[in-house]
């Protein structure tokens, strides 16, 4: 059993309440826009194993640290993360090149600001985009996801969403 908090588009700000939203997971996954480098210094120093990419927004000390696209396989389950992809039958030419060769079971990406958890039935797999975390882009909510990997299954879906204004 794998605990998974999955993040995006932090632009800069990772809020202290989404830690504790991870807190017991054996692995965050970041789908880019990370914003600067101490993000992704401070998610590594927290959780055992963080798989990251880098998103339209970062810089090169983010694009020296993290690939544009991470494929790895957690229990049963293969991951592909990206940052930007579309969503399930609008997928960008890359991203359905990827997904014919690798074949993930999670698809997990950023980009687009709105949290949205959809069976994709056309490629058999779980799409995973945990919307915004960070106080910058049109979001109303910030919004980020945990679940858990048991074997070949994912369950025990959880959203936190918090205000886009600090309070």
């Amino acid at each position: 059993m794998t605990r998974i908090g999955v993040i995006s588009d932090t632009h800069g700000f990772l809020d202290a309440k989404f830690i504790g939203f991870f807190d017991g997971c054996d692995q965050v996954w970041h789908a880019g826009d990370i914003g600067n480098i101490d993000v992704l210094t401070q998610l590594q120093s927290l959780f055992p194993e963080v798989y990251a990419v880098y998103g339209n927004i970062d810089d090169w000390s983010v694009r020296a640290e993290v690939p544009e696209i991470q494929k790895f396989t957690v229990e049963n389950r293969r991951v592909m993360i990206t940052h930007i992809c579309g969503a399930p039958l609008k997928y960008n030419t890359a991203v359905r090149q990827q997904i014919a060769e690798y074949r993930p079971d999670i698809l997990v990406c950023g980009h687009s600001h709105i949290l949205r958890v959809q069976f994709d039935q056309k490629n058999n797999l779980l799409f995973v985009n945990p919307g915004a975390a960070g106080l910058s882009g049109f979001h109303k909510v910030r919004t980020a996801v945990r679940f858990i990997i048991d074997s070949d299954q994912v369950k025990d879906m959880k959203v936190m969403e918090l205000p886009r204004r600090l309070s």
